[in-house]
């Protein structure tokens, strides 16, 4: 049947649900496109998790890509730059992370130290310290035992790790196809 989706049958999975629609005509794209929104729901319940879990350590209402920007410039305990931020978080927002950073300063969690364009790095204080050891206590108390009571759950996160890897790349490079053939 041209145009219709066949998403071969999998044990349990219920009979006759219609997976027609724009994103995917084939079993390859089904697969794809189911992939692509479960990263979406997951993306979203990780910022949730992120900023209901640093809300239960401090009083910042901060979004997950913020809460992500503080563990990273505390990651290694060594200061980071923008240009470090951005590549360890694959963004290219960089006023985007700029108005984060300035909230994090804000809210007394890092500090700005040196001048000039490439001599800034960021890097936490001791409240930022106290806030992310916090959060790391909550994580391993709510996360990490959740994940822990699931059997083989490791090994399927070390997998699902290599698998997003491997597909931020793909994705990384077919968006540079992309640019390049991009209309005027």
């Amino acid at each position: 049947m041209a145009g219709k989706a066949v998403k071969p049958q999998k044990d349990g999975e219920p009979r006759g649900l219609d997976w027609h629609w724009h994103l995917a005509e084939g079993a390859v794209e089904v697969d794809t496109t189911e992939l692509e929104f479960a990263l979406m729901r997951t993306f979203e319940g990780f910022g949730r998790w992120q900023s209901e879990c640093l809300a239960s350590v401090c009083d910042l209402a901060a979004t997950g890509p913020e809460n992500a920007l503080l563990h990273i410039i505390r990651m290694n305990d060594r200061p980071k730059t923008i240009k470090d931020l951005a590549r360890l978080t694959n963004r290219d927002d960089v006023p985007n992370i700029q108005y984060s950073l300035r909230k994090l300063i804000g809210a007394g969690l890092i500090l700005r130290k040196g001048a000039g364009r490439s001599g800034v790095t960021y890097e936490v204080t001791e409240e930022g310290r106290r806030v992310t050891d916090d959060y790391g206590a909550v994580r391993r108390r709510l996360l990490i035992q959740a994940v822990a009571n699931v059997p083989g759950f490791s090994d399927r996160l070390a997998e699902a790790t290599r698998t997003l890897n491997l597909l931020s790349g793909i994705y990384e490079e077919i968006s540079r196809v992309a640019a390049t053939h991009r209309r005027a």
